[in-house]
Formats: C-alpha cells, sequence, structure tokens
C-alpha cells in the first residue's frame, strides 16, 4: 500500500505554514508522497471571492516544484458540479486509489471544527487524520482533550503532528500584497513572483 499524504486548502495562495506541514508529515510518519490538493468552491467560502483554480495551482507547482516528494494534484479543482466537500473528495479517492492509504493533513482548527463539516462521521473513519498544533489555541478544550473525544464519539483515527503550525493566513498575505506591504518569509519567492507577474492580490 502507497502511503499518501493529502493537504488540502484553498491556497489562496500557498505559505510556508501548508509547505511546513508537509514536510514535518512526510517524515514523521514515512509517506511515499504529499498531494498538494486545492479546492474547488469550499462551501464554507461560497460567499468569498476566490482566485482562480489555474492560478492556485500554478502557485501550488511554483512552491513545491523542487521538493521531489511534493505533488500538485487537481483531483478537486477538475471535479464537475459546484461545491467540494471532503467528504466526496475522501469517497471517491477510496474507489479510484485502492492501493492507497491516505493521510490527511490538517492544523488543530480543523480538528475543533470538524463537526460542523458535512458528513464528519464518514470523514472522520474514512482517513487517518494527522494534526498539528498551534502556539497558542484559544479553544474551550485541548487538542489532545479534542483528539481523545473525536476518537471515542467517531472511531476517528487521529495521530500529532510534532510541531506547530506557524501563525500565518493567506487572507493576511492578500492584504499586506493589496497594501504594499513586505510577505518575504511568508510565501515562497516563486509564489511571489508568480503573483508579481499576474497582478494577483491588488
Amino acid at each position: 500500500m502507497r502511503r499518501i499524504g493529502i493537504m488540502g486548502g484553498t491556497f489562496d495562495p500557498i505559505h510556508v505554514g501548508h509547505l511546513m506541514l508537509g514536510h514535518q508529515a512526510y517524515k514523521e510518519y514515512d509517506l511515499d508522497f504529499v498531494w498538494y490538493m486545492p479546492s474547488k468552491t469550499p462551501p464554507h467560502k461560497r460567499d468569498h471571492r476566490i482566485t482562480s483554480s489555474e492560478d492556485r495551482c500554478a502557485m501550488v507547482e511554483a512552491a513545491i516544484g523542487e521538493t521531489p516528494y511534493f505533488c500538485l494534484s487537481d483531483f478537486e479543482v477538475r471535479r464537475p458540479g459546484g461545491n467540494t466537500y471532503t467528504a466526496d473528495t475522501l469517497r471517491l479517492l477510496r474507489e479510484e486509489y485502492k492501493d492507497t492509504e491516505f493521510y490527511f493533513i490538517v492544523g488543530a482548527d480543523s480538528i475543533h471544527d470538524i463537526e460542523k463539516w458535512y458528513r464528519p462521521e464518514y470523514v472522520l473513519r474514512a482517513v487517518t487524520f494527522l494534526a498539528a498544533g498551534r502556539e497558542c489555541e484559544e479553544q474551550k478544550r485541548s487538542l489532545d482533550t479534542q483528539i481523545e473525544y473525536l476518537k471515542e464519539k467517531y472511531g476517528a483515527r487521529i495521530m500529532r503532528l510534532h510541531c506547530m503550525e506557524i501563525d500565518v493566513a493567506s487572507a493576511d498575505i492578500r492584504e499586506r500584497i493589496a497594501s504594499g506591504e513586505p510577505v518575504e518569509g511568508l510565501i515562497p519567492q516563486p509564489v511571489y513572483r508568480y503573483i508579481k507577474e499576474h497582478g494577483l492580490y491588488l
């Protein structure tokens, strides 16, 4: 069985935090590859203006180009229809890649909010989650407590990534670019060049 990590998100734009979690998951859990999978139309961002899937995929390719175990997956963006739900994506992946064990790489926020997702009872049993913590968690319960709760309620498979999420958000990067503030150290240089060449986020 191949061991594939999936890093999903809008990647609008992809930033160093996304790459750090991918590197850590690959090393810590002996993965064969990490797939960066841009989402098409996340249901929770229907009211947001999202950069085209072509530009977001291109930025991912620019960011991961020199890492042989990172791959761009257009599995979600090429799916027909409107909204894309993680539950549907995981079901289709399991049908198409029967020789693969998938690991879903997420941050603490996703673990705390996962019961709000579409069909959480399916999602939590369909895949193993690799979860990174946040340095400043402002939650009613700790990440470890939440993990144990989900394991008991849903039979979830959740393991910790031994690294902390970097406190950086794509929305903040877009705002900084729009206002002309520096973004050095927040996004890979090839991604910044692509943004400048294509006039994104202005």
